[in-house]
């Protein structure tokens, strides 16, 4: 019984050691359950997931932290297109945690690398309504052959089985086929489409589309816009337009500019979404084609070099494929076992 007065640890409790035991494992077991969820919510990722998957395997053959480990980390972000930039942002953000939180094994490093692409996509992001007008409007806007035109029409769909009352504006009026192309998704998902001959003013269509909305009583307006004019400048002053035409309506409008991104083109996607973002001003993203590339670590550097938040997903092409972007769900899809 003398021995703390002789420096000597007391011996440590057995019962506190077995809570700990009991308490990791639950963890553990938390941590799975989460994966297999995440799994089957974020099946469309299963391509990407076999890119991560590298990722767990590299820990496990080489359960060290060296310049190998650090080398084949980065190796396997490129190749799920994480990107150069942010890529390389992490291998030395980890690096750093490391160091200063003495890790002695690859898999520690793993779960850091999680945690770190976790808070390098932020917290969901959903949806920003007016709160001074009955009606939202939010402006769609991305380059022809993204899914620009279909992600309007799935997300006025979601909208509507949340109970919105959704009307949708062919303000793509520069292409014939954006405008019947959204009068075919109008009568799939049955929301109705305000449009006008092609060539015709967009801003004319936003203005038809807001009236509409006002009489009728609609509390959702989406608005397709032209992927691509002429010029920068004629984009840029469209887009002008079309916001004070919705300011007449609605002063605190347009409440989302969402570009839509497709994940198959990947960084050559990012260039063109870093120009509408230093032109226009972002506030979300719509990332669609998920299902059909390796290249969802994509997601990371959109958020990262764009510094606005994805919104959204695009899984495949039925209707009902959209989904809201949920950042811890989906980087546990990643990591899960296949």
């Amino acid at each position: 019984m003398f021995s703390r007065f002789f420096g000597h640890k007391p011996e440590e409790d057995p019962n506190k050691k077995d809570q700990q035991a009991r308490q990791e494992q639950a963890k553990q077991e938390q941590a799975r359950h989460d994966e297999g969820q995440a799994e089957q919510r974020f099946n469309f990722l299963r391509r990407t997931r076999q890119i991560f998957n590298r990722i767990n395997e590299t820990v496990e053959v080489n359960d060290t932290i060296d310049d190998n480990l650090w080398d084949d980390l980065e190796e396997q972000l490129l190749a799920a297109d994480v990107g150069p930039k942010t890529s390389e942002w992490l291998i030395e953000h980890l690096r750093k945690r490391a160091a200063a939180e003495n890790m002695r094994s690859g898999k520690q490093v793993q779960r850091a690398l999680r945690e770190e692409l976790v808070s390098l996509l932020g917290k969901p992001y959903p949806l920003r309504f007016s709160k001074q007008s009955p009606i939202s409007v939010f402006l769609i806007i991305g380059v022809n052959g993204s899914g620009k035109t279909t992600s309007a029409a799935k997300l006025a769909h979601l909208l509507t089985t949340q109970g919105h009352k959704v009307l949708l504006a062919a303000a793509d009026t520069f292409r014939a086929a954006a405008i019947d192309q959204l009068k075919v998704w109008g009568e799939r998902v049955n929301v109705p489409v305000i449009s006008q001959n092609p060539g015709s003013d967009p801003g004319a269509v936003v203005f038809d589309a807001l009236q509409a909305a006002q009489t009728r009583g609609y509390d959702v307006v989406i608005i397709d816009t032209a992927g691509r004019l002429h010029t920068k400048y004629n984009l840029m002053e469209e887009l002008k337009k079309i916001n004070k035409i919705v300011q007449r309506f609605v002063p605190d409008g347009p409440h989302e500019l969402l570009i839509v991104i497709d994940a198959t083109t990947g960084q050559n996607a990012l260039l063109q979404a870093r120009k509408f973002a230093e032109d226009v001003g972002l506030t979300g993203v719509i990332v669609t084609k998920m299902d059909s590339t390796a290249k969802g670590g994509f997601a990371f550097s959109v958020v990262d070099d764009l510094g606005v938040p994805i919104k959204f997903l695009g899984t495949g092409e039925k209707v009902g494929d959209i989904a809201p972007f949920e950042p811890q769900s989906f980087v546990a899809a990643l990591f899960a076992h296949d």
